[in-house]
């Protein structure tokens, strides 16, 4: 049985990612050899070398919106809401804090720069949670036009500074369209267009799938029973184009390279008995641990993630567990830049 203390590491802070790189494909790559012992270091845009025409390359196309927002109570105490989900009749699962005394019915203000959203508090609070559900108060292009405005990016919560014009820009990727995720998928960070048109020159299929990353991206595992792990449900979606393009690549033995933890498990939660990836809009709690037989993934580029995270264990259980901790060994030796504005790492 697998206990997580086996997938601890130290780790210096100061190669801990706080900013992003000034130019996203000028972040480090790390090839690592799934099947053998190469290691070598590299540019994210010399990923361009580890491709061949026929790859299919799968993107998680969310959107992050901007999650976090600042107010306060009736009372005038301050209050930060953190936006996890929006539901059918347009309320919100919201992590209020400080949370605690704020009753079912109260009214919240939240807004800056002459921008207001008012919002009612419609249950009480839980025992040993800081989750509550909010109606705001407007038409829903309203609201959603408002978080836009006054909303602020949902920084991973090891960053601890403000989020600034830059973040804006660089914690969402590129090809990012539909709204939902409030974290990063964060191994796309590092391509941009002209990257991705490159790829595309030659000869690479570049098919988009959707997991909307929910904030439990960031929560620890506090079994050291792995097995005990439960995941959070997070949404995802595969579209019939994306479906299509996929089991011709199956079919036809095309390597299937997932760009991110997401996308693999994306693709794992669509796949069917008969090894066939189903369109399909759903919820999945997959989780991907040692020894987990991957159906539809054959290559992954990610980045650096956290100790005993759900995120290491998913590589761990693509690549090998001693020889992902070669790698991160090697890679701190090398100096690389960690986490969600970290580099990254190839494997194939």
């Amino acid at each position: 049985m697998l206990k997580l203390s086996e997938f601890d590491y130290e780790l210096s802070k100061d190669l801990i990612a706080l900013e992003p790189p000034p130019r996203r494909p000028e972040a480090r790559l790390l090839y690592v050899s799934r099947n053998g012992e190469e290691i070598s270091h590299h540019r994210f845009d010399d990923l361009l070398g580890f491709l061949t025409k026929g790859d299919i390359l799968v993107l998680n196309n969310t959107k992050v919106i901007p999650a976090r927002l600042f107010g306060r109570k009736a009372t005038g105490g301050k209050i930060e809401g953190f936006l996890l989900e929006e539901n059918p009749n347009h309320e919100w699962r919201v992590l209020l804090r400080p949370g605690g005394r704020v009753s079912k019915g109260a009214h919240l203000v939240f807004g800056e720069n002459g921008i207001s959203l008012q919002a009612e508090v419609l249950n009480d609070p839980c025992p040993n949670s800081v989750e509550r559900i909010l109606r705001f108060l407007g038409g829903s292009e309203e609201i959603q036009e408002k978080i836009r405005k006054i909303g602020h990016v949902p920084l991973p919560p090891y960053i601890n500074r403000p989020d600034n014009d830059l973040d804006r820009e660089l914690y969402q990727t590129v090809f990012a369209e539909k709204e939902g995720a409030v974290a990063s998928p964060t191994a796309g960070l590092h391509f941009d267009r002209n990257l991705l048109d490159q790829i595309s020159n030659r000869g690479v299929e570049i098919v988009y799938v959707t997991l909307h990353v929910s904030y439990a991206t960031f929560r620890p595992i506090h079994v050291e029973e792995i097995e005990k792990h439960e995941m959070f449900e997070e949404r995802f979606e595969v579209t019939r184009e994306a479906a299509r393009q996929l089991n011709c690549g199956l079919k036809e033995g095309r390597r299937i390279i997932a760009c991110g933890t997401t996308s693999v498990r994306t693709l794992e939660s669509a796949v069917n008995v008969a090894g066939e990836i189903v369109p399909q809009q759903g919820k999945t709690r997959l989780f991907i641990y040692p020894p987990y037989p991957f159906k539809v993934v054959q290559g992954l580029i990610t980045n650096f993630h956290l100790p005993k995270s759900s995120l290491l264990l998913l590589v761990a259980a693509f690549l090998g567990k001693d020889k992902l901790f070669r790698a991160y060994e090697e890679a701190i030796q090398k100096g690389y830049r960690f986490y969600s504005y970290g580099d990254a790492m190839v494997i194939l």
